[in-house]
């Protein structure tokens, strides 16, 4: 059976102080949850030990926005699978666009990152999804087939989650269509041996959308950005109808 997962990537936001208001105000909002359905909080690194400490004995996991590949070594700026095992750590995006385009990750990184992610038992969330150009040019399915083909070498697909994030979509206020987005959704679990991998949709998801997004067939959750910073805009996407 296929998990439900809710992710909130928080990306460069949040202090520590601001990091345990957002908690305290979003635990209050969610506790009559439907109890299938994982929260997962992606905070900077600064921020995950105060976090840690402070979802202790909660439903709510952890999740961190990367993981080196390296147990250790000259990697200034980076972090270590043992380092994010130590504080609690459950879940780590991997291959996300903004690091893809702006920070020179490439499928073979995203590769060891994903392995790396796994020897230590943490569960990695893998990004892909098409730009502007390509969808235009009719490619999608041949990017997102490429990048899985590479990504996915000696993976673990067992201790997995995928979040199609369309490119184009992230942070733009442009929406995937839900029928669209499960369509391509399901694409990717035709290239899976395992088919119960969660599969999130992520790019400009929002309380007024997630209903629709949610209710369809291939589906299992959502990788959130922007709301996701804000607690009742969180909470309302967590419960979801």
């Amino acid at each position: 059976m296929r998990k439900i997962i809710i992710a909130g990537n928080w990306k460069m936001h949040k202090n520590q102080a601001e990091s345990l208001e957002f908690v305290q105000a979003f635990k209050s909002e969610i506790e009559n949850r439907d109890e299938v359905r994982e929260i997962v909080l992606c905070v900077p690194f600064t921020s995950l030990t105060v976090m840690s400490k402070n979802l202790h004995g909660s439903k709510i996991r952890l999740g961190a926005q990367n993981i080196h590949w390296a147990d250790q070594g000259a990697y200034t700026g980076e972090i270590s699978g043992s380092m994010l095992t130590e504080i609690g750590v459950n879940y780590a995006i991997v291959g996300h666009s903004e690091r893809r385009q702006y920070f020179g990750e490439t499928d073979e990184t995203v590769n060891l990152r994903l392995k790396a992610a796994q020897k230590y038992g943490i569960t990695p969330i893998l990004c892909v999804g098409e730009t502007k150009a390509q969808r235009d040019a009719q490619e999608t399915e041949n990017v997102i087939i490429n990048q899985l083909k590479q990504d996915l070498v000696d993976v673990d697909q067992s201790n997995l989650v995928i979040a199609y994030e369309p490119i184009w979509a992230i942070g733009t206020g442009d929406t995937c269509e839900s029928q669209e987005a499960n369509r391509v959704i399901g694409v990717i679990r035709q290239q899976l041996d395992n088919q119960d991998v969660p599969i999130q949709y992520g790019g400009s998801v929002k309380p007024n959308n997630i209903d629709e997004i949610m209710a369809q067939s291939e589906i299992d959750g959502v990788l959130v950005g922007g709301a996701s910073l804000e607690a009742s805009s969180f909470a309302r996407i967590v419960n979801y109808q």
